[in-house]
């Protein structure tokens, strides 16, 4: 803050106290003290600087697999808050223990010996930004398939546990958006379904589960992103609902977690003009932050942004810097950026500028640090956190976990679901078989099931379809998006046995009265194209739910 001429005499007196006879000076206070975390995170933060205290605030991710020399300065010239680890990182996963390692190594030098979060999304199903070695999994509608909530904590746990090999100690997930608009392509298969309490209860085991792996939780898309069509990454979607609606529908996982013990959630860039938030984001409203999420909800974690370059916040406040500031001042504890700023960027030195002005601000950013380092000290001093630097002699090992694998694999047998009963499928009933698809997992599970199935990966045209299929006596047809479907309604009236194998979300299947058989499974994971071609050969009887009503469509 500014500096005050009228300063009182008392005052500068007990700064003068606080400072000699403080028993932690500034410069001996450090992560490891073994002080109680409350205490401890108080310390820091009241010695920290302005500038020091709003880089804990900072979440930055950077571009190429190896670490930016862009990053490289804000962890060790600032000494950022924590990265965000997105696709383009994670093609090679033992080069991404490694940057893993060499960024919380300079942080660790850095003034207090405060490590970063270390986040990603990795969700399970179609949401997988780390690939490489990790695993494909069935994801959450799969979990929604099967209602089991022993599903949702070990799907939570294995996930977890892979994410610790590497170092990543905050996973942004789960997502409990509810599929409450069956035309929500963004959220559809990583939804739980559109039972409220039922994505509440499957959230809450989730967090259990991953945080037993060390792994910090956090909840998204805050207050939900799935009663809308609309990409928040593009624009910012509307969603017309009332706040009785909100509070009884989309807040009741939150609600319910809340009551958990839940650590994070990610705010949304969501507009819900029925409510005293207007046409604002909730991720910049303090009426979905302070009023809803603290006071009524009591929700006391951290709460993080999601992207703020994203347009659904842009688009609002046209100033990533003025979006930081509100975001900050709103109530969120952390800003995620998906890009390095410059070291000395508008939003730096904006912010850094607010920080002095602006008292009250002030005050909001050193709440917002002290929350963060409290949550560090509680999940870093665990027997069971992350280590900061990943053993890479492990990670090959680790990830070929045998139990995990049984699980998913399990999971995704029990998640199968029969729409439309055909099966068993018996290759000498079923005559020529075309698989017609575009995954070759699909393929491969196929011909394993069907050996001398001919395969065809269909493109737009429906006429070469249609020619394949005339060569056939029965089609299984995969089946995932709305052009998929446009593809198959070609194959009406051929007279041959149409099966649909649907990927992904199934709410294409609705309307399907006309084909002979048709299965769900809720990923294009190996595993669940293996579980599919179990049921469809009566292996496996198919006894999944879909968890929303097909007659929304």
């Amino acid at each position: 803050m500014k500096k005050n001429s009228s300063v009182s005499f008392p005052l500068l007196l007990i700064v003068f106290f606080l400072t000699v006879f403080s028993p932690a000076k500034a410069e001996a206070l450090s992560f490891n003290d073994p002080a109680n975390a409350e205490a401890l995170a108080a310390s820091i933060v009241n010695a920290m600087s302005d500038e020091q205290a709003l880089a804990q605030t900072f979440m930055l991710g950077w571009v190429g697999e190896e670490p930016s020399p862009l990053i490289m300065e804000w962890i060790r010239g600032r000494n950022i808050g924590g990265v965000k680890i997105f696709g383009w990182n994670t093609a090679n996963t033992i080069r991404l223990a490694e940057t893993v390692g060499l960024l919380q190594q300079n942080a660790l030098a850095n003034g207090f010996g405060i490590p970063l979060f270390v986040a990603t999304d990795q969700e399970g199903g179609m949401v997988r930004h780390i690939k490489g070695a990790t695993r494909e999994t069935p994801g959450n509608m799969a979990i929604g398939a099967t209602g089991r909530p022993a599903d949702a904590y070990w799907a939570g746990y294995y996930i977890g546990k892979e994410l610790s090999l590497l170092g990543v100690n905050m996973n942004f997930a789960p997502d409990v958006d509810l599929y409450t608009n069956s035309a929500s392509v963004l959220i559809g298969p990583r939804s739980f379904g559109t039972d409220p309490v039922q994505a509440g209860i499957l959230g809450a085991a989730f967090a259990k589960g991953q945080e037993a792996a060390g792994v910090i939780a956090t909840a998204k898309h805050y207050p939900g992103h799935g009663d809308t069509p609309y990409d928040s990454h593009g624009i910012l979607p509307r969603i017309d609902v009332s706040f009785n609606t909100l509070w009884e529908r989309e807040l009741v996982p939150y609600r319910m977690m809340t009551r958990e013990g839940l650590s994070a959630i990610m705010t949304g860039h969501l507009a819900f003009p029925q409510t005293p938030s207007g046409e604002a984001p909730a991720s910049l409203s303090p009426w979905f932050l302070q009023d809803v999420l603290q006071g009524m909800i009591g929700f006391k974690g951290l709460v993080i942004t999601d992207d703020l370059m994203m347009g659904g916040a842009l688009n609002y406040t046209r100033s990533l810097s003025q979006a930081a500031k509100q975001a900050i001042s709103a109530g969120n504890d952390i800003i995620m950026l998906s890009e390095t700023p410059t070291l000395y960027s508008s939003i730096w030195t904006f912010l850094a500028g607010e920080m002095e002005n602006d008292p009250l601000f002030n005050i909001r950013v050193r709440e917002a640090a002290r929350k963060i380092l409290l949550t560090k000290l509680n999940f870093f001093k665990r027997e069971n956190s992350v280590p900061f630097v990943p053993d890479l002699s492990k990670i090959e090992k680790g990830l070929e976990d045998e139990e995990a694998n049984a699980f998913f694999l399990s999971l995704a047998a029990r998640s199968v679901t029969v729409v439309k009963d055909y099966f068993p499928l018996k290759a000498e009933e079923a005559g020529r078989i075309l698989l017609a698809g575009q995954y070759q997992d699909f393929f491969d599970a196929g011909r394993r099931a069907f050996p001398q199935a001919q395969t065809y990966r269909y493109t737009s045209s429906a006429e070469e379809l249609t020619a394949r299929a005339l060569y056939a006596d029965t089609v299984i047809f995969c089946m995932s998006d709305e052009s998929d479907l446009r593809l198959l309604r070609n194959l009406r009236g051929l007279n041959r046995k149409i099966i649909v194998f649907s990927i992904l979300s199934p709410v294409y299947l609705s309307g399907l009265d006309w084909v002979d058989g048709a299965l769900a499974v809720y990923s294009y994971a190996p595993v669940s194209f293996n579980a599919g071609f179990s049921a469809i050969l009566g292996r496996i009887p198919g006894e999944g739910a879909i968890p929303f009503p097909l007659e929304q469509r």
